[in-house]
């Protein structure tokens, strides 16, 4: 009986010993895991141009493989046994469905799957000329994205007489014509807040030429 009333007096001395150390040292609730860190938003896909390098395969017909095709100038490639498939202003995995679909049409292949990869792209530059500091062509790097704002801080910025509320773009149409934005970039770089403050997020082409023409006096 004594063992047996030590036991439980040592039972009740250690649950009060543990009490006291809560106490003291509060167990903190656990926290929550820290969260994911935000993904950068990713550029538009690339859509592929004139010029650009093509190696194309067919998994399980590698004796059809085409390696290191040139699109040429109305934005077609050659391949085996269906001629020519048009695939420039596509994306990547859209031109693989489109050279798919026309193996299908053509009963060359049942479920052909096809991999497209771009070896080599085309130069694609945009200009820009008029009342900015810097005139010039500039390149846009391949799978990126400069907006009209981009390019006019590139170039320096607006210079003192100019009309940055109206900067003019012309974009080469497939028909020859050329289409024309109007856009204003000014109110964009001095942060006001206007109906217009998405201009500065319009994308730019190959081939675009941006003017900015000078403050009527």
């Amino acid at each position: 009986m004594k063992t047996l009333h030590r036991s439980l007096v040592l039972r009740q001395a250690l649950g009060l010993l543990f009490v006291g150390f809560a106490v003291v040292f509060p167990v903190s609730a656990a926290e929550p895991p820290p969260s994911a860190p935000t993904e950068a938003p990713k550029a538009a896909s690339y859509r592929i141009a004139p010029s650009d390098k093509v190696s194309i395969s067919i998994i399980g017909e590698s004796e059809y493989n085409a390696a290191n095709k040139r699109v040429d100038a109305n934005g077609n490639v050659n391949l085996a046994l269906i001629g020519e498939v048009h695939i420039a202003g596509l994306t990547v995995v859209a031109a693989q469905t489109a050279i798919e679909n026309a193996y299908k049409e053509g009963r060359i292949f049942r479920n052909p799957q096809v991999s497209l990869n771009i070896e080599d792209y085309s130069p694609r530059e945009v200009s820009i000329s008029g009342m900015v500091k810097i005139p010039a062509k500039y390149p846009l790097p391949p799978e990126t994205v400069m907006t009209l704002k981009d390019l006019v801080l590139r170039a320096g910025g607006f210079t003192d007489t100019a009309n940055g509320k109206k900067v003019r773009v012309s974009r080469p149409q497939p028909d020859g014509t050329s289409k024309i934005f109007t856009k204003d970039i000014d109110s964009v770089i001095r942060s006001k807040d206007t109906k217009n403050s998405t201009d500065g997020s319009f994308v730019l082409e190959p081939g675009d030429v941006v003017y900015v023409d000078e403050k009527m006096i």
